[in-house]
């Protein structure tokens, strides 16, 4: 339940960051595990430092240091920005520069109702819950019935069961279901074809209207996808890529020449000139190499229903789903 609220206290059950020197490690704190056999016995963890048995950690200070046979560790609580390190990949996921954006663009705050279609590992789906939290709700969808079980397990364990519904379903057929038509504040895509979910992302946001983003690794998907979003009627259209870029930090020796012997230089008995002395300097330098390429992320608005109606295309929100998807496939292929 470490990640439902902040604590002071490690208890069992309890989903732990280890920090080893400059790596981490997700650990579940169960004090016996099932070994191959099926029997119980003592969950005893391996690090790189020793041994380290697992029930030593309950009762144990988020943040404190835990001895180890040959060095140490520090116990931190999880968050959405370490479990993104941490997680076991079931897919591809997104990393923390993408989801800052997205939470941003996506307009998010405590209350919103947002849906999510591309599950995957869960990544995104731990940073929009502590988002949209207490009274906001996450509804995610993924075709992928292992994964989606895995999931709903996975948040159950973490203690966020109450802010998220995660169902098994294919969002570019079947859309996100009645339940949500008209509830939802925005909607995020990470899907191969997000053009194909544009007409159910209308259908299920609010009469006010609502944020759209979608994430494509490829250009040509980003293109098809503006382009429907503008048939569509959708506003302040866009596309950025996240690409992010750390300085170092350090300190520099400058040689500084002493000129003071200019000032005397038609004198008759000219100043010696003087040795050159260092000064120091803290400076910021630029990485010899930047992070490639993720994904584009395509974001827009939809205007409040009255206004989308009169839109210069003359374009009416569908409530057959359906026709809608089949009429956009071939507006888009011509």
């Amino acid at each position: 339940m470490s990640f439902r609220n902040y604590k002071e206290k490690i208890d069992e059950g309890d989903t732990v960051i280890l920090h080893l020197s400059s790596n981490l490690y997700a650990l579940e704190v169960r004090p016996e595990i099932k070994n191959r056999k099926g029997d119980m016995i003592e969950n005893v963890y391996q690090t790189p430092y020793g041994a380290l048995k697992v029930k030593s950690l309950i009762g144990t200070d988020y943040g404190s240091r835990v001895d180890l046979p040959k060095g140490w560790c520090h116990v931190l609580q999880p968050n959405p920005e370490l479990w993104s390190l941490t997680l076991p990949h079931r897919t591809q996921i997104i990393y923390t520069p993408d989801i800052s954006m997205i939470l941003m663009q996506l307009d998010l705050v405590p209350g919103s109702f947002v849906v999510e279609a591309g599950t995957g590992s869960g990544s995104l789906t731990h940073a929009l819950i502590r988002r949209v939290r207490p009274h906001g709700h996450v509804y995610t969808f993924d075709f992928h019935e292992h994964r989606t079980n895995v999931a709903r397990d996975e948040f159950k364990e973490h203690g966020l069961e109450d802010f998220v519904t995660i169902q098994h379903r294919d969002v570019l057929a079947d859309g996100f279901g009645s339940d949500l038509n008209g509830k939802v504040d925005a909607v995020f895509l990470d899907l191969p074809r997000p053009w194909e979910g544009i007409p159910h992302a209308i259908t299920a946001f609010k009469q006010q209207g609502g944020r759209f983003c979608s994430f494509s690794p490829c250009i040509e998907q980003v293109q098809r996808t503006c382009l429907t979003l503008q048939e569509l009627g959708f506003q302040d259209i866009s596309t950025m890529e996240v690409l992010q870029s750390e300085l170092k930090v350090s300190s520099r020796k400058v040689a500084v020449r002493d000129l003071s012997f200019v000032r005397h230089k038609s004198s008759e008995s000219p100043v010696e000139e003087k040795p050159n002395s260092e000064k120091s300097y803290t400076v910021a330098a630029w990485p010899t190499s930047t992070t490639g390429h993720t994904g584009y992320l395509t974001v827009a608005t939809l205007p409040p229903a009255f206004i989308t109606k009169k839109s210069p295309n003359n374009i009416e929100i569908q409530n057959d789903l359906t026709t809608n998807c089949e009429a956009m496939a071939v507006d888009t292929a011509a």
